[in-house]
């Protein structure tokens, strides 16, 4: 009969040990979930997303100023 207590004991500590894993990791997880979240940072130039066309808004942006010809046009997406 004791051996009988000592399974069901040993059984219940191995299904408390299961658990208790798993509520950690899902604490871990949703924890880094949380931290990582942020926000999308671009390095396109400021009012372009108003411009009317994709030549229009490359023809303001001042980092191309200095590109010179108009007439080669290159689109990067």
């Amino acid at each position: 009969m004791s051996y009988r207590v000592m399974e069901i004991a040993i059984i219940a500590a191995v299904i408390t040990a299961v658990a208790l894993v798993l509520v950690c990791l899902l604490f871990l997880m949703l924890r880094y979930l949380y931290r990582h979240k942020g926000t999308y940072h671009t390095n396109e130039a400021k009012g372009t997303e108003f411009a009317e066309s994709a030549d229009a808004a490359l023809q303001s942006d001042p980092a191309l100023q200095d590109a010179g010809d108009n007439s080669k046009k290159e689109y990067f997406i």
